[in-house]
């Protein structure tokens, strides 16, 4: 089975990384007070206009300056290396398929993400960046099953007749998913879930 992964907060927790960049960012180089407790309401995607209140310029700003420390202090998501090692010693193909940008000042963003993949030890087929139409990839790879936190992209996604595996996390948990549409909390149940669709294959 070829399976296509997101990266950020699928596989690598970046919202963290993120929000301390943006701190620094609104506090120490706008000199604007601090805006706490903000990122639950902002459901499936993290804008982080919204949560900070930024004009374009100063969202544009902020990437230059920090994209790239936060694209590096990523974590990996626990198991996510073990789990990708074992699809792969059974035969499944994997594909990273992210929206990360590749416009930004200074930034090496497919250098820096093949690193950490590689540092981790996290097996992969084809790592393509800057997929803002997630369906338009998956569907040109011919993915089969689709691993992501957003639940806008799983929904276009499962409407298209790809199987989709909705990442828990705290922008979409509170979001009622479809039928179509598994909800999983960690690594280990989605290794579980693909387990399942092999029994049915």
């Amino acid at each position: 089975m070829r399976i296509g992964m997101d990266i950020d907060d699928t596989t690598f927790v970046t919202v963290n990384a993120m929000i301390k960049y943006a701190d620094i960012y609104h506090s120490q180089v706008l000199g604007k007070k601090m805006v706490k407790n903000s990122l639950g309401l902002i459901q499936n995607r993290y804008y982080l206009k919204a949560i900070y209140g930024w004009n374009d310029e100063e969202k544009f700003d902020f990437f230059d300056r920090y994209y790239k420390d936060v694209l590096r202090e990523c974590e990996m998501m626990e198991d996510a290396d073990t789990v990708c090692q074992k699809l792969k010693e059974k035969g499944h193909e994997i594909y990273f398929i992210t929206a990360r940008l590749t416009n930004v000042k200074d930034c090496h963003t497919e250098k820096i993400t093949k690193q950490s993949l590689d540092e981790n030890h996290i097996p992969y087929d084809k790592l393509i960046i800057n997929a803002s139409d997630k369906l338009k990839a998956a569907k040109e790879n011919k993915i089969e099953l689709f691993i992501e936190d957003s639940y806008d992209t799983c929904k276009e996604l499962s409407e298209n007749g790809i199987k989709s595996i909705l990442m828990t996390t705290k922008m979409n948990q509170d979001i009622h998913q479809g039928n179509n549409i598994v909800r999983v909390k960690n690594w280990k149940e989605i290794y579980e879930e693909i387990l399942k669709i092999e029994s049915k294959s």
